[in-house]
């Protein structure tokens, strides 16, 4: 067993004062009142904060490798070492738009980077090629297309397990597609789309109650035709992921949608990392990603990141950034029964925090690692 003494917890709910964490075989055993535990295995955190683990559900890469086009389990592993270092212990590796090869080559990644017992990848997120070409952003548009069964089921034959979350237009994929989708386990997000407020308010009677970077690649509101983000705010079900950056949201926006969404709103990063070869050539431009031509590609945030710019820039508190980063991603996740809150037999993945929101440490695994 560790015991971590002296602390400040968030456990997902609310802020403890003065407790001690008790943790074993990788995980949380109780919260503890009392600081005087002593030997080995305690560990003074001194006041500082300890919080769940964050989570990101769309990450494209990392450290120079870019899975989003060259799936391997090396870029995944840089892309793990990337989030680790921003506190996400999990993630949700994205594939933009692209050829079916390579989303088969990107599930047979996931697989391996599996078989290999390596940590950290929830499964994977397909964010294409079931997309409205007029919303496609920086997706190739040589491979936005509507789905066809035999395409889809082979998808999900070779992802079983392993495809967590697709996004799509629903206004380009008709309902038998979406519930043979779901049927198998697969998360469904509404994005890239430009469906009107009624077909959008359909497709989220209908099943879908998940969407994709709120205001980005999406209908806009507008107060003849309210379109997907006004069909989000009005549906009160729909949990929407953002990203936090600055560039892909003003933060007014962020605010607004914050109050009108509440826990329904989480955080992203959609990161990207620099890419010189093939179709997807992201390159750094000041805190964001471009593409050759400037269309904005992909941020350069990590979670924490994102957490601190919601509360500075955005008037968010520090318990619903902290919840917008680990609880409510969980949700959407459906992990939320054993991740993204610090409680007895959750797994015991959290972070260490200075007054400035600043890691200190990382406990994973059973193991306590210093980054500061």
């Amino acid at each position: 067993m560790k015991i971590f003494k002296n602390a400040r917890i968030f456990n997902g709910d609310s802020f403890l004062e003065n407790k001690s964490l008790l943790v074993d075989d990788g995980k949380f055993i109780a919260v503890a009142n009392g600081n005087s535990f002593s030997g080995l295995g305690v560990f003074d955190m001194k006041q500082q904060l300890i919080v769940p683990a964050f989570i990101d559900a769309q990450i494209y890469g990392g450290n120079q490798y870019f899975f989003g086009e060259f799936p391997s389990v090396k870029a995944l592993e840089a892309t793990y070492q990337y989030c680790t270092k921003g506190g996400a212990l999990h993630f949700v590796p994205t594939i933009a738009t692209n050829s079916l090869e390579i989303m088969l080559q990107g599930i047979e990644a996931v697989k391996e980077y599996w078989a290999q017992g390596r940590k950290g990848v929830l499964g994977l997120h397909l964010e294409g090629p079931y997309i409205n070409e007029s919303k496609r952003g920086a997706h190739l548009k040589q491979y936005v297309r509507k789905p066809e069964l035999d395409e889809v089921k082979l998808l999900i034959s070779k992802g079983k397990g392993i495809i967590k979350m697709m996004t799509l237009a629903p206004e380009v994929c008709n309902k038998e597609i979406i519930k043979l989708l779901q049927k198998n386990n697969i998360i469904i997000s509404a994005g890239h789309s430009n469906a009107t407020y009624s077909e959008a308010m359909k497709a989220f009677d209908e099943g879908i109650n998940i969407a994709t970077h709120l205001y980005n690649a999406m209908s806009a509101l507008n107060h003849r035709e309210p379109g997907m983000v006004g069909a989000i705010f009005d549906s009160g079900k729909v949990q929407v992921s953002l990203v936090a950056d600055g560039h892909h949201v003003d933060y007014a926006a962020i605010r607004i949608a914050k109050r009108l969404l509440a826990d329904k709103l989480f955080l992203i990063t959609d990161a990207v990392t620099e890419n010189k070869e093939g179709y997807y050539r992201h390159q750094l431009s000041g805190d964001k990603y471009v593409m050759p031509d400037g269309t904005l590609s992909g941020s350069s945030l990590t979670m924490l990141q994102a957490v601190k710019n919601s509360i500075q820039y955005a008037d968010i508190s520090l318990a619903e950034a902290l919840k917008m980063a680990s609880l409510y991603p969980a949700r959407v996740l459906g992990i939320d029964h054993h991740k993204g809150k610090i409680e007895k037999n959750y797994d015991a993945d959290f972070l260490v925090l200075d007054d400035e929101l600043n890691i200190q440490f990382i406990y994973r695994g059973g193991e306590l690692i210093d980054v500061a």
